[in-house]
């Protein structure tokens, strides 16, 4: 499965709907402070990024710690511990656009019109006490993940409130030890809902169905049905994909390997609020 990220990358440009190109210009500063919302501006961004530690804190704590964002593919050390990412998340643009109705619209998307490689790796994450117990809880560790996206624009959409997402991606490798439970995931994998159809009759993905997986996903203020008190309400209409394990270890040996064909998640409505 690892072999097919180039794969996927050679064959993407035959995925017209996600490869959209812009007309890029080099803009000085003076050009820039002068930039209007009829014209809208694209932004070009090369970036890596590490965050040490990310803490949430209720009563105790649930802590994610050394966290790495970029491209190319996640880096390990000769024992399988996640150490970073091997090149930078580059060749990706955004637009941004106010439209005459106030909208407001985001395209992310490449230079070159080949899906953006993206790796993320995770050291950990784990649930701790803070009682003076000293107790905790590893959840996961050595966490990589390596895929591509095909589609990715947001609108902020005035007339609702809400904020609209459309996403095409794949997930080529994802290996993960799930420690609390003594499991271990190994080149788990995400494409679109024909992918596995697509791999029988023709070797290979061949389009945009094959390909990304794709979901749409509203963002805005919602409703409690329990309480009656406002929510932030995640609505996702549809999602379609093929994802494959290719190997579940328990005890360090594989018990096998298992596929979910044409997975559709739909008419989905999620609500979060605080509690007391």
């Amino acid at each position: 499965m690892k072999g097919l990220k180039k794969l996927a990358l050679a064959t993407a440009v035959a995925a017209a709907p996600f490869a959209a190109h812009a007309d890029l210009k080099a803009l000085d500063d003076s050009a820039m402070g002068n930039v209007t919302g009829q014209a809208g501006v694209t932004i070009e961004l090369e970036t890596e990024v590490s965050i040490g530690e990310f803490r949430y804190t209720d009563e105790g704590y649930l802590s994610v710690s050394d966290i790495y964002i970029g491209g190319g593919a996640v880096e390990r050390d000769v024992d399988g511990n996640v150490t970073g990412v091997d090149g930078r998340l580059d060749d990706l643009v955004v637009d941004i656009d106010v439209e005459a109705d106030g909208d407001a619209f985001i395209d992310v998307h490449s230079i070159s019109g080949a899906p953006i490689d993206f790796a993320i790796g995770v050291g950990s994450a784990s649930l701790n006490a803070t009682d003076g117990s000293g107790d905790s809880t590893l959840l996961a560790s050595n966490i990589g993940i390596e895929g591509d996206l095909g589609l990715l624009n947001i609108r902020v959409d005035t007339a609702t409130d809400n904020l609209i997402m459309n996403v095409g991606f794949n997930v080529s490798d994802m290996d993960m030890d799930v420690d609390f439970l003594g499991v271990n995931v190994r080149d788990l994998t995400v494409y679109g809902a024909q992918y596995f159809e697509q791999v029988e009759t023709s070797g290979q993905p061949t389009d945009a169905a094959g390909l990304f997986a794709s979901a749409q996903i509203t963002v805005g203020k919602g409703t409690s049905v329990a309480t009656g008190g406002d929510a932030l309400e995640i609505t996702i209409p549809q999602f379609v994909a093929d994802i494959g394990v290719g190997a579940v270890e328990i005890g360090g040996e594989s018990i096998g390997s298992f596929r979910m064909d044409n997975l559709a998640v739909t008419n989905t409505t999620m609500r979060v609020y605080g509690h007391q």
